[in-house]
């Protein structure tokens, strides 16, 4: 059963080859804009990845890099095919190309969709991450002297100020962990000494921020140690009065911007998808018509084109056949090699166990 007849006249194959070569130049920019956003998002990622628990959100930009560069070369090769076709002598010679360029350029458009799919569909993936990354980060805040962690004071209060957030939840994070390096307490005070008494675990733990907390649009000069302390301040009450230090927490401002970026991206790549969908369709039109040229001594009749000769599921089997039989060859013959060792080392220990005469 023939999908999608459509009759093609001489003048409409060459409109159609003429169209087809502009759409390809058309998609094969998309292919280019789609690997540039698969580069800049990865940069990004990377310039944040000691706040990131683990890799696995690499795999967006990796597959929209892996599809932009794909469908360059398959558009490239569309507008190829597309000059050919407009002389029916030349056009024969791509029969044989074909048939892989279809299956090459299905895999990697359904890895473009995949792509726009997990852009939308990571955002757990991505949370988990950064939560992980951000409660180490805070962690090892106080680390400067520590081989390996030597930066990531500078990395969080780079990220508390351009991202105008603090702590991984809230600013409260802070008051959870000794942010303070022991190298910088003086440890023959008295307040020193009784907040590390008072603490379990015998550290240091305040009730403020690192400096890159302070938010420099208030007007007042920035409260960034005894928070929670109204008496400490004057004119001041902590639980009604708007903070002047950022109150959202830096896990939620990069899952926005990520997401935001990968949203973004997405609703671009799809864009390109659609176009990329249009040339394969275009490009089989093309394709079916001009067979029916072959053998024919008019090459300006009317020819007919479709996009499937037969069903999608034997369509399938027709492209899975030649790849199912190449990999059964291989499998008999790895069988027939080991075989044969086996047989050679039978008769070389029958050989050797036989008793001389």
């Amino acid at each position: 059963m023939v999908w999608a007849k459509v009759k093609f006249p001489f003048e409409k194959r060459v409109k159609l080859a003429q169209g087809l070569w502009l759409l390809s130049w058309l998609a094969t920019l998309g292919g280019a804009i789609t690997f540039c956003l698969g580069c800049f998002l990865k940069t990004e990622l990377r310039r944040r990845a000691e706040v990131m628990d683990n890799t696995e959100i690499y795999i967006v930009p990796n597959t929209l890099i892996i599809a932009g560069m794909a469908a360059m070369g398959i558009n490239y090769f569309a507008t190829r095919i597309c000059q050919d076709a407009l002389d029916a002598t030349r056009f024969p010679r791509w029969k044989t190309f074909l048939k892989p360029y279809f299956c090459c350029s299905i895999f990697f458009t359904t890895l473009m969709l995949i792509g726009v799919i997990l852009s939308y569909a990571m955002k757990g993936t991505l949370e988990g991450s950064l939560k992980v990354g951000l409660k180490n980060g805070i962690r090892f805040y106080k680390d400067t002297d520590t081989p390996g962690r030597c930066f990531q004071k500078q990395t969080i209060d780079r990220l508390q100020m351009e991202f105008q957030c603090c702590g991984n939840n809230d600013y409260k994070d802070w008051f959870e962990v000794q942010w303070i390096s022991n190298r910088y307490l003086d440890f023959s005070t008295k307040e020193v000494k009784d907040r590390i008494k008072s603490n379990v675990d015998g550290r240091y733990l305040v009730d403020g921020v690192p400096f890159s907390c302070c938010n420099p649009s208030s007007p007042r000069p920035c409260i960034q140690y005894k928070i929670t302390n109204n008496s400490a301040h004057y004119n001041y009450e902590h639980q009604t009065e708007e903070l002047n230090i950022f109150i959202h927490g830096c896990r939620e401002a990069l899952l926005n911007y990520y997401m935001g970026l990968m949203n973004s991206f997405g609703a671009v790549v799809l864009s390109v998808f659609v176009l990329q969908c249009t040339v394969l369709a275009s490009v089989r039109y093309l394709q079916t018509s001009m067979e029916a040229l072959v053998g024919q001594e008019n090459t300006e009749i009317e020819t007919e084109g479709y996009l499937l000769e037969k069903s999608i599921s034997e369509t399938i089997m027709e492209y899975l056949d030649p790849v199912l039989k190449l990999l059964l060859l291989n499998q008999v013959e790895d069988g027939q090699v080991k075989a044969e060792a086996g047989a050679a080392g039978t008769s070389g220990t029958a050989g050797a166990t036989t008793p001389a005469t």
